[in-house]
């Protein structure tokens, strides 16, 4: 197994390639065809994360905000997916309304939802792109919810604890995604079996039983510390609360 020489590249370009590694190589973000996430140097990652619609504004403006000069800053890339750290220091309304006067202007109809409305879901973080962003949470109630809820769980960044290491595929206690009364909510802990390693190559090698580890689109992209994971757990509870609260507005006709 190989995995990124992560001593020839920042810390927080590094974070970055981790995550964002499985959704590129899957086709549905950032540059086509992308080794630099793979692989790459430090520039070449930094090229890349450039071009990733979606995140990249985000963590332009949360550095922005924050009074960060660096965008892929470590403390940065971390408030992003994880929720919490510097993200905590900026109001969300004002981010929401900085974010989507960048986004805003490039989305089609398909994105008509991106307005004022969201600036009470707002947050500086990868959960609420998943669940307030991008469309799928609109997509349910329409009696076909299996697929925007395996998108809605495959694309958020979930956690878990080892309890069958392997090195290409491991088996992890993470708490699912589920329906609860028309609204995607965690379910109880289960164990899955989930990706280590993809065509010889690993995010995070010599896994161990007990390790805490970050799951994004069925891989394994992170080994966490109990603190991160604890803003994970804060922040995806609060961005479902708020998503629940929206969809049954919508619901209800209020």
């Amino acid at each position: 197994m190989t995995a990124v020489p992560q001593a020839a590249v920042a810390t927080g370009a590094v974070m970055f390639a981790r995550y964002a590694f499985a959704p590129n190589d899957l086709g549905f973000c950032g540059p086509a065809g992308s080794t630099a996430l793979r692989s790459g140097t430090e520039a070449e990652i930094r090229a890349a994360a450039r071009r990733f619609s979606g995140a990249w504004p985000y963590l332009q403006v949360l550095a922005r905000l924050a009074g960060v000069a660096d965008p892929l800053d470590e403390q940065v890339v971390a408030s992003y997916w994880h929720g919490g750290g510097v993200g905590a220091r900026v109001d969300p309304r004002e981010f929401g309304a900085e974010l989507l006067a960048v986004i805003g202007p490039q989305a089609g109809p398909y994105w008509a939802h991106l307005t004022d409305d969201l600036l009470d879901e707002a947050a500086p973080d990868h959960a609420f792109h998943v669940f307030g962003v991008y469309p799928w949470t609109r997509l349910l109630g329409r009696g076909m919810d299996e697929q925007p809820m395996h998108v809605l769980d495959s694309c958020r960044i979930g956690w878990g604890t080892v309890v069958d290491p392997g090195e290409e595929t491991a088996r992890v206690e993470t708490r699912p995604l589920v329906l609860a009364d028309g609204v995607p909510a965690l379910g109880a802990p289960e164990v899955r079996t989930v990706a280590v390693e993809h065509e010889g190559h690993a995010r995070v090698p010599d896994l161990a039983e007990g390790d805490l580890v970050a799951l994004h689109w069925g891989r394994i992209c992170d080994r966490l510390t109990p603190e991160q994971v604890g803003d994970l757990e804060r922040s995806t509870a609060r961005q479902l609360a708020a998503t629940a609260a929206r969809l049954r507005r919508t619901r209800d006709g209020s």
